[in-house]
């Protein structure tokens, strides 16, 4: 055995297991990935054999949401287990201050404070996006080691940059590697993997990738074969498919580390967007309406899944969660004391015993923008069981679709009646509990 384990006894429905586990946690994030890109999705023109093979060996979890239609926000309840708006971040945080729409609460606990504290060695690669100075850098925020890119997006894959500037690190050091930032990320998780994998405690890894974010940029060797095997995609669209198993690759030389490292069976690993995909970047969302920046569930809902071999079996489930559910999930099965507010629900009992959790929980989403389209104001969306009231701009009114008579949206209903009252009041108490935000800068 190569790492040092406890007893943690998990009852499962037929019965009570014990089980020798307090896995590591591989936590991968990849940026406004749509949800009708992957071949296991539907997807006929690209091919991601290594995702789909991680969807068909855990839980795929077909009703799982993002908590916002963009980056920050997503990235901030994934952090503090609260809806965005009450971790101080209701839009993105960009490095321009007359444009950036958040700020994160600095006294937030988040989940690698609270695995810290439960034994584990915590690590970051990858695009942060939660802020650019101390208080809020992932060092400040829990992460003992740190790799990765501060910033929100990058202008160029290969030179690293935004507005000029250059946002790589390595913990608090200024960087400027060489090479594909899908590339430079992979390796650096795999090399994070191989040096955790026989010390004595175990590590938590959130590897989030800037891909496949435009600008859509991928090695001009991966978009060449993708044009030689689907001569009828338009370019855009061929860029997009080149992009997407260019990260399909870098994933799967990160899952291939774990099990070479003999740590596979004691190794939970999660995959998850933090939006849908970009409509005008060729990116599909299948058959649900919408992309990213749109509370239509192309925006929001984002393809997920869990895998921790012999643990958690392989089937696919349709009960709801959203990003904030991982915190309060991971904290559960790592045996983390969660000792301040979360929003978000323990989702383990759903993955480890078959549970059927809440399916007629409410979960609601805010963004808030500051281009002409939403003038520095927000829109909301809403859903309880099937029900499911939203806008897309602060400009317009709400509608309502009821998902399981209608789940592609394809026919909303103006918001009157008892139903649309219900989740108006129920959102105008959430926006009450979120306007009280001292701490703001």
């Amino acid at each position: 055995m190569t790492r040092c384990l406890i007893t943690v006894l998990l009852t499962f429905a037929l019965g009570l297991v014990t089980l020798e586990a307090k896995p590591n946690i591989v936590l991968i994030l990849v940026d406004d990935h749509g949800y009708g890109d992957l071949s296991s999705f539907g997807a006929t023109d690209l091919k991601t054999p290594h995702l789909d093979d991680l969807m068909s060996r855990g839980l795929r979890c077909d009703q799982f949401y993002a908590n916002c239609t963009v980056c920050s926000p997503t990235r901030a309840s994934l952090m503090t287990g609260r809806y965005p708006d009450i971790a101080g971040v209701p839009g993105v945080i960009r490095q321009w201050s007359k444009d950036s729409w958040g700020y994160l609460d600095p006294k937030a606990p988040t989940l690698p404070d609270y695995l810290r504290k439960a034994g584990y060695a915590t690590a970051m690669v990858g695009k942060w996006h939660l802020g650019l100075e101390s208080p809020n850098t992932p060092n400040d925020r829990g992460f003992e080691f740190f790799h990765g890119f501060l910033g929100d997006m990058m202008d160029d894959y290969y030179v690293h940059r935004r507005g000029g500037k250059n946002w790589m690190r390595k913990n608090r050091q200024v960087i400027d590697p060489e090479g594909h930032a899908t590339d430079l990320f992979t390796q650096w998780a795999m090399d994070y993997i191989q040096a955790e994998a026989n010390t004595s405690a175990p590590f938590f890894l959130y590897l989030a990738y800037n891909a496949p974010h435009f600008p859509i940029q991928p090695p001009q060797d991966w978009l060449d074969r993708v044009k030689d095997r689907e001569p009828q995609l338009s370019d855009k669209r061929a860029k997009n498919v080149a992009f997407v198993e260019h990260l399909d690759d870098g994933i799967g030389k990160v899952i291939a580390s774990i099990k070479e490292a003999g740590i596979e069976d004691n190794t939970l690993v999660i995959f998850s967007s933090d939006n849908g995909g970009s409509l005008p970047h060729a990116q599909s969302n299948g058959k649900l309406r919408g992309g990213k920046q749109d509370h239509w569930e192309g925006g929001i809902r984002v393809p997920t899944c869990v895998v921790w071999p012999g643990t958690i079996p392989a089937k696919r489930t349709s009960i709801p969660g959203m990003t904030m559910d991982f915190l309060p999930t991971l904290c559960e099965i790592a045996g983390a004391d969660v000792n301040a507010p979360v929003d978000g629900q323990s989702l383990a009992d759903i993955w480890l015993r078959d549970g059927q959790g809440d399916p007629e929980r409410s979960m609601i989403w805010v963004r808030r923008e500051g281009n002409n389209r939403y003038q520095g104001r927000a829109y909301y969306a809403i859903r309880q069981g099937k029900w499911k009231l939203s806008q897309n701009t602060p400009f317009e009114p709400m509608q309502l679709v009821d998902l399981e008579a209608d789940p592609y949206e394809s026919n909303p209903q103006p918001a009157v009646g008892q139903i649309a009252a219900q989740l108006r009041r129920q959102l105008m108490d959430h926006l009450q509990r979120a306007g009280r935000v001292p701490w703001q800068p």
